[in-house]
């Protein structure tokens, strides 16, 4: 992967920009030809496609969202299809996360799923916001098929819309695929990692950091998700509500004023002094036509008035005096049982909602707008009184505006506003989820991942230098907080690991001390013994031998760790510092120890174990001194229990005892003694696989005859008088 920098990513985001400016100019420039040609395919997500799989989610969406905006220039509807490519955007970024987009069947699927997705989608809003299919040669095949209307024809469009959009989007699909053959890998790269604020990370380790967040509780990244969603909801709800609401309120208002002024008009043009003549007589009084026909202007004038009359009200009810035909446009809907109106003379009941202003209505006087509603029809009915040149009452002016197609509008309104609120708050989703991600998510989770590396590499300092550089190479630079918290933990774990790393320097110093008194101490007592001759150096080797050969073949493995084996190894050269209380004469003795002697000569056993348990005292209780101890004290015990000095048997002997007693016994036969010449070299190891089982370990034995070549190096060292005999053996 490329080398990461805040300059270079800046430069990568000028880049990605330009790509996203290129796919909103591949939309719109196909959108607008296919419109103008009057295709039934629009290729408008082309561009979309392409920029989704090449910069991910929100780019893709970003391209979606803004190029049905710019068509709006020259399609008005178009805006309301945005949530439509917004998902297709959705859908092929989350493809391209996990496989690419050149597989061929995989591919395949999903432009099937698209094409149906978007074509269903589709469909619907045209359906119930546009009043049907938008473009000539669908209506030209349904018509064609014989389908015009209800239920067959809707399932008719939708089919036939699928059929498009899946060939549609096979198009725009295969155009995107193509161009990204052209298209160098590198520059995908840096088109794909633009805008991080770290170095950005692999699909695999986006994946890991995914995972990661899923398993919190409460990730920071779902968090965010939840709220921006809650927030874009909230957001739309509120402005499609407050907006339906002030313009449903404002369009009653002025329906209302409208009616108002109608009845107002008619009530102005009506002869007042010939009320009572028209109601006896009707269409035959001169002057009732002409009255007639200025109601009609009025009424016609007016948007929005359904019916326009006069009536004159009394206790019995409304006798009509006027009552005009209803329009055309209304006529053919209504349900009405006299649409073409009443007769002069006709008297019907006052409707409910004019019964508790009866007292105002029989006076003459005037009363507020009523809004009356039933079934089939929402009115806003406005009542004018008529008076004659004397100022006298005489009937009613009145209008009635129709509020069912306001609130048809405002249905049809609230559609198009929670469409083009969807696009928009997808749009702030995805960036929001983008910002949540390159800012927070990722960097902090990459943080976590680092820590986590570093605390398990405990005290080994290669692991943790590595630990500390792949910390350091996250660098993190979003210029805020987390970028503070960053170089925080950076400094701290670079200031712990050279910490540690001066402590080891101290430890590594000590310990070499330590060893160094402890073969000080180890060589005062074999400077005592005339005739051991590098005891101490070749038990100390061949101690090494056999319990690394312990490690390999998985024995003792709860016992037998790194310190374990650091610790006998360094220890062993004080397993006979017991024999400092030993006197001369019979630690040097040439001949056969007598049996008093040889007591004398088994004490070193106990001395050893009670000085160095004063060692371990003195310097609280180090473990390598604990195995020293049980070297000192229990190296000739033996297997059987016939050992000294307390007879313990098998594996109730320290491991490390059992380990030293080979090496010891071992060393013994080899070397030459003031008492004895040296075995042969196979009559040595023949004594030892005797004493397997009684005197010895087995395993031990086993890793000891399996050792042989690191043996007779050993030998070859500490041994000049035997290298003849081992040189022999090899051949």
């Amino acid at each position: 992967m490329r080398a990461f920098s805040y300059e270079r990513g800046r430069r990568d985001g000028f880049l990605r920009a330009g790509f996203v400016l290129l796919g909103i100019c591949v939309n719109v420039l196909f959108y607008y030809l296919t419109h103008s040609m009057g295709l039934p395919i629009y290729l408008d997500s082309a561009g979309t496609i392409f920029v989704a799989a090449t910069g991910g989610l929100f780019p893709g969406i970003m391209t979606a969202v803004a190029s049905n905006t710019i068509c709006t220039f020259f399609d008005i509807n178009s805006i309301y299809f945005g949530i439509v490519n917004a998902l297709i955007a959705i859908l092929v970024s989350w493809f391209c996360t996990n496989r690419p987009l050149k597989r061929i069947k995989e591919t395949a699927m999903l432009i099937v799923f698209m094409g149906t997705m978007s074509g269903v989608l589709s469909a619907l809003i045209q359906w119930w916001l546009l009043g049907g299919p938008e473009n000539t040669s669908v209506i030209y095949l349904l018509s064609s098929a014989g389908v015009y209307g209800g239920g067959r024809r809707f399932l008719s469009f939708i089919i036939i819309n699928i059929f498009l959009n899946v060939f549609d989007k096979a198009l725009t699909a295969a155009l995107a695929t193509a161009v990204l053959h052209f298209i160098p890998d590198r520059l995908l790269e840096r088109i794909n990692y633009a805008g991080w604020r770290q170095r950005p990370l692999t699909r695999d380790e986006k994946k890991t950091m995914d995972h990661l967040s899923g398993d919190s509780r409460y990730s920071l990244k779902r968090r965010m998700t939840s709220a921006l969603i809650g927030t874009s909801l909230m957001l739309v709800l509120i402005t499609g509500i407050v907006g339906v609401r002030l313009y449903f309120k404002n369009a009653v208002a002025e329906k209302k004023d409208l009616a108002m002024n109608a009845a107002r008009f008619a009530a102005e043009v009506v002869d007042a002094d010939m009320i009572d003549e028209y109601i006896r007589n009707g269409e035959d009084v001169p002057g009732y036509r002409e009255t007639e026909k200025l109601l009609y202007n009025i009424r016609d004038n007016s948007p929005g008035i359904k019916y326009l009359y006069l009536v004159k009200i009394g206790e019995n009810g409304c006798t009509f005096i006027f009552d005009l035909d209803e329009k055309e446009e209304y006529r053919k809907y209504s349900d009405e049982e006299n649409p073409l109106g009443y007769d002069p003379g006709t008297v019907i009941p006052v409707e409910e909602g004019f019964k508790p202003y009866m007292d105002r209505l029989l006076k003459g006087e005037e009363i507020p707008v009523i809004e009356t509603r039933s079934t089939w029809r929402w009115l806003a009915s406005a009542y004018y009184p008529v008076r004659d040149e004397k100022g006298r009452f005489v009937c009613y002016a009145g209008a009635d505006a129709s509020l069912d197609y306001v609130s048809d509008y405002m249905r049809d309104f609230a559609i198009r506003v929670f469409l083009i609120m969807a696009a928009f708050s997808v749009l702030i989703l995805a960036y929001g989820l983008w910002i949540a991600g390159t800012y927070m998510a990722y960097p902090i989770n990459s943080m976590a991942v680092a820590v986590e590396d570093f605390i398990g590499a405990g005290n080994e300092q290669r692991k943790l230098d590595d630990t500390v550089r792949k910390m350091r190479s996250i660098d993190i630079q979003t210029g805020d907080e987390v970028e503070k918290l960053y170089m925080a933990i950076c400094d701290m774990a670079v200031n712990q690991s050279e910490q540690l790393r001066g402590l080891r320097r101290f430890s590594e110093n000590t310990a070499k001390m330590q060893d160094g008194l402890i073969i000080t101490m180890a060589d005062l007592v074999e400077n005592r013994d005339s005739d051991t001759g590098a005891h101490i150096q070749k038990t100390s080797a061949y101690v090494k031998i056999i319990v690394e050969g312990l490690q390999r073949k998985g024995y003792y493995s709860e016992k037998i760790t790194p310190k374990f084996i650091s610790n006998v190894v360094r220890s062993a050269p004080l397993h006979d510092v017991g024999k400092i209380n030993i006197p001369d004469n019979v630690l040097n003795k040439p001949g056969k120890l007598t049996e008093e002697e040889f007591e004398i000569i088994k004490t070193h056993t106990t001395a050893g174990k009670k000085i160095m348990e004063k060692a371990i005292s003195t310097v609280k209780g180090e473990n390598y001194l604990k195995e020293a101890r049980n070297m000192a004290a229990y190296h000739h015990e033996r297997w059987d229990g016939k050992g000294y000095p307390e007879g313990l048997h098998g594996e109730v002997i320290p491991l490390s005892a059992r380990i030293m007693a080979v090496a010891d016994v071992f060393d013994a036969l080899t070397s030459p003694r003031v008492y004895k010449p040296a075995f042969p070299f196979e009559k040595a190891l023949s004594m030892i696989q005797e004493g397997s089982g009684t005197q010895f370990d087995p395993k031990c034995v086993e890793v000891l005859m399996e050792s042989l070549a690191e043996v007779k190096v050993i030998m070859r060292k500490y041994n000049p008088e035997t290298q003849t005999e081992v040189a022999h053996e090899d051949k």
